[in-house]
């Protein structure tokens, strides 16, 4: 069955070429087993999200296994050697780039080595954040915090020394022991969040960094890997996860997503996909992020709330969970947002509803007002005892 292209509605009045747009995923049954046909990232669909043109990359990591898979991956593009991915002149910090903002993320990629290896404590959707394996995105969230360290620009890095990384958290995990006791994040495993700064689903569009990552996690029976995810990728209903990988499918009101989750999957077909992904061996919920309060937010999340209680099937719900996540925002990045789609700034900043606070990480960001957010979590937990009472919210913030 051919791959369905998406339809470009979602992204009028914006000031980028809707020829950059990504195309859906298939969803459904016949469409989503594996090994039911050639994988998706072999598909047109797939190429017209990622039509790479452009490889910065630095020497070693263009040398090493991984590097060469990705720039075997896109034989048609220039390779360019760079000292560093994170110094490339005319790349990052060229404000000219904000014009040729989704144009960017789909014909560039970088590739680089990963030079440090942390784990940190989290404690509210994972207990521990994973050093990433990429950094950047093709999709084009309006509201996404990633590109505020990068300057104009925010292509896909891969770090292609993957088993470096696969070997840190290896022996993490093992200094970890079994967990002692349930919270908030699971009752008995570590949960490791892999995909802090991308999203894993497009990554392995790319390379095989996430599938590494997923039969990874599945010999580490303490351990658990999670990533929230806006993109349905059937290839990774292929990897045998064994209960040991939790993907969160990031969901919004569809006509706020049409206008501020720019080249993902429609909401309607992330929700499709839920069944899917359980039966092949992963642990499903969901992200309900981010929160917008704009007039009419709460009927909209009331229709999405009623939505999943009527297609979700039971085997789904009983061991669903949920996230809610308020908007976050910032200066530097409603700046960017005006010079190429300024209708997502009519929702997202909202200076009478909003304040300055520093985040953990240390920066100073745009959140609610704290008597917003309180009565905006309030009103959303209520809207879900109404019309998905089996939903079980793990943590708002």
């Amino acid at each position: 069955m051919p791959h369905p292209s998406v339809t470009p509605d979602h992204a009028s009045d914006t000031l980028f070429d809707l020829d950059t747009l990504a195309p859906t995923a298939p969803t459904g049954p016949s469409d989503l087993a594996p090994g039911a046909g050639p994988l998706f990232r072999d598909s047109a669909a797939a190429r017209r999200l990622l039509p790479v043109r452009d490889i910065y990359a630095e020497p070693a990591a263009a040398a090493s296994p991984r590097g060469r898979q990705v720039i075997e991956r896109f034989p048609g593009a220039r390779l360019i050697e760079v000292d560093s991915h994170w110094r490339i002149p005319g790349l990052y910090g060229n404000e000219g780039n904000v014009e040729r903002w989704v144009r960017v993320k789909g014909e560039t990629l970088v590739l680089g080595e990963r030079k440090t290896l942390t784990t940190r404590p989290n404690g509210r959707s994972a207990d521990w954040i994973a050093p990433g394996f990429s950094n950047g995105c093709a999709m084009a969230c309006a509201y996404c915090y990633v590109p505020r360290r990068k300057g104009y620009a925010n292509p896909i890095t891969v770090f292609t020394n993957i088993d470096k990384i696969i070997a840190h958290l290896g022996r993490h995990v093992a200094r970890q022991g079994p967990k002692p006791e349930p919270n908030q994040c699971d009752p008995e495993a570590w949960v490791y969040d892999i995909g802090e700064n991308g999203d894993c689903s497009v990554d392995a569009l790319v390379s095989d960094n996430t599938a590494d990552l997923v039969r990874a996690f599945r010999e580490w029976p303490t351990a658990k890997a999670a990533f929230a995810t806006k993109f349905v990728n059937p290839d990774l209903l292929a990897l045998d996860p064994r209960g040991r990988t939790r993907i969160r499918f990031s969901l919004m009101p569809a006509d706020d997503s049409k206008l501020l989750d720019l080249r993902t999957s429609p909401i309607a077909d992330r929700i499709a996909a839920a069944p899917d992904f359980l039966d092949a061996g992963y642990e499903v919920h969901f992200n309900l992020s981010p929160v917008v309060v704009r007039p009419g937010w709460e009927a909209a999340w009331a229709e999405l709330l009623r939505h999943l209680d009527d297609v979700l099937p039971d085997r789904v719900k009983r061991q669903a969970a949920a996230e809610v996540i308020m908007l976050t925002h910032n200066r530097g990045l409603h700046d960017v947002n005006l010079a190429w789609h300024p209708r997502a700034e009519e929702v997202l900043w909202q200076p009478g509803l909003q304040q300055a606070k520093r985040s953990q990480n240390g920066a100073w960001n745009v959140r609610y007002r704290n008597d917003v957010k309180a009565a905006a979590v309030r009103t959303l937990r209520e809207l879900i005892e109404a019309h998905a009472p089996w939903l079980r919210v793990r943590y708002a913030f």
